[in-house]
């Protein structure tokens, strides 16, 4: 077991990619309600979380003293383990809208390519040119381990926040997903 210290915990993003059409947004609030149930004892925080029906994908963000606390937290839970893990340094949350869809959007820019300095200001510049597409971007993830960035945001499809981000500095991400969030 893991003693629950916030002030040596980190922040972690976890993905489980369970397939299209195996998943709910209902599935995963039942699922999360268990992981609450079970955090303490391992010594995670669980944030928010973000479900994309249409490919079965759900993101994690908490605070934990590392990544096998997620693991066992996760497990003791419901049995349901992340593919992937990712030690993450936040940006600075912005206020969401309310009745917008959320989207999340992933750049693998590969391994030791990317830091959190380097995050910052692409953002910046995202946040400059966001108004003109219609997006508001509320967060981003930054592994710099492994190169990945995760953004949250809320647009009226895909392809405004493609747009952001091409013009604004032009690093398009990987992939956009609709998500749904649950706290």
């Amino acid at each position: 077991m893991h003693a629950q210290s916030t002030s040596t915990n980190n922040l972690y993003l976890d993905v489980h990619h369970l397939g299209p059409g195996k998943v709910t947004a209902a599935d995963v609030a039942k699922a999360h309600a268990k992981d609450l149930a079970e955090e303490k004892k391992h010594g995670v925080h669980f944030i928010k979380y973000w479900v994309d029906e249409s490919q079965g994908n759900v993101y994690c963000l908490s605070s934990a003293p590392d990544t096998m606390a997620i693991r066992e937290t996760h497990a003791k839970a419901h049995g349901l383990l992340p593919d992937q893990t990712y030690l993450v340094k936040s940006g600075q949350e912005a206020a969401a809208n309310t009745g917008k869809d959320f989207y999340l959007d992933v750049h693998n820019l590969g391994a030791g390519k990317v830091t959190a300095a380097d995050v910052a200001a692409a953002h910046q510049k995202d946040l400059a040119v966001e108004g003109k597409y219609g997006v508001n971007f509320v967060n981003y993830w930054v592994n710099e381990r492994n190169g990945v960035v995760v953004c949250l945001s809320q647009a009226p499809d895909s392809t405004a926040i493609i747009n952001t981000h091409k013009e604004a500095h032009g690093l398009v991400p990987d992939k956009v997903m609709k998500v749904k969030q649950g706290e």
